[in-house]
């Protein structure tokens, strides 16, 4: 999708943030599934030992979710129409850990617990697992019962420009604060070559133009990684510094011109934008930051969720009732 079809397509999805006013609670498991915590995080910690990437793989899933139609788990849903498949998703993963905390509260909690809660919840801990903050995460979303595949057009991409990622974030109901902090999250985790490639060889479509905004020596570092030709689907690093543990160091690479994506360096390298002053705050103070991630993460996990009677708990992640 272009950038001027991701900005004409979010005026319904504006709507549909704005008209949510759903009232999630931190509480909302405690006499039905008060153990529900524990029970993820236990899952989880058996996760990683067998996948030691696990925990921003689950935290990615969440936000791809959220960021089509809300925060409903209908990136979960398996069919020839599914959001999974959808080209911003193929690199995403995690789902058979998501499917374990599910088997696990259907066992202790039955019929209770959303998988699009059992998402936030598993995003909320894996972040803390990480090294990050913790907080308390609203809970009471229902499950949708169809997939969103015409909208994983939002999903960002890597390759956007600030002002298209500001809008989209906008729309949401997230404001740059939000973006920078949410940004963040790539303080841990992997991309795909294909992710970033554009900015080694073919930046803004010209043939051999390397971005400016990327530092000459990191860009013949991730040239050798991901050589011209070679396989797309390699994974580096986001933070080369610290890629497994989740704490500032991703914005002191945004400063040294070291931001793997396009969409990460621009918060920086944006001459007179807003979100330059932030990401200098976030790098001398990485409280500040975990503060801002928090508040952030609970306003995207707010996003257009399904309450009350609307959509189900479903008793499978992957299928509808």
């Amino acid at each position: 999708m272009s950038s001027f079809q991701m900005i004409t397509s979010l005026f319904l999805l504006a709507m549909m943030v704005g008209a949510s006013n759903a009232q999630l609670s931190a509480t909302y498991y405690a006499k039905t599934c008060p153990n529900v915590s524990s029970i993820v995080r236990s899952v989880l910690r058996q996760a990683e030992q067998n996948d030691i990437w696990i925990f921003p793989k689950l935290v990615r899933l969440h936000f791809h979710d959220c960021f089509v139609h809300g925060c409903d788990a209908s990136l979960l849903l398996n069919g020839t129409d599914s959001e999974k498949t959808a080209t911003p998703n193929l690199s995403t993963d995690g789902y058979a850990v998501i499917d374990d905390i599910k088997t696990a509260l259907e066992k202790t909690c039955a019929r209770v617990v959303s998988c699009a809660d059992i998402l936030a919840l598993a995003a909320q801990i894996s972040v803390s697992l990480g090294g990050g903050p913790t907080w308390k995460v609203p809970l009471g979303r229902r499950d949708s019962r169809t997939a969103h595949r015409e909208g994983t057009g939002t999903i960002p991409t890597g390759h956007e420009s600030l002002a298209v990622i500001a809008t989209l974030f906008k729309s949401m109901g997230l404001d740059s604060t939000d973006l920078v902090a949410l940004s963040g999250v790539h303080t841990f985790g992997r991309a795909r070559c294909a992710a970033f490639m554009d900015r080694l060889y073919n930046f803004n479509n010209v043939s051999g133009k390397i971005d400016p905004t990327l530092n000459g020596t990191y860009a013949k570092t991730l040239g050798q990684l991901c050589p011209k030709g070679g396989d797309v689907t390699s994974l580096i690093d986001l933070d080369e510094q610290t890629w497994l543990t989740f704490d500032n160091k991703y914005f002191l690479d945004l400063q040294n011109r070291r931001g793997l994506l396009q969409t990460d360096q621009e918060l920086f390298s944006t001459k007179g934008a807003e979100t330059v002053a932030i990401v200098n705050r976030f790098a001398s103070s990485q409280s500040q930051f975990f503060n801002s991630f928090a508040k952030a993460m609970i306003k995207m996990g707010n996003i257009n969720p399904l309450t009350g009677t609307n959509g189900e708990i479903r008793l499978d992640c992957r299928k509808i009732n």
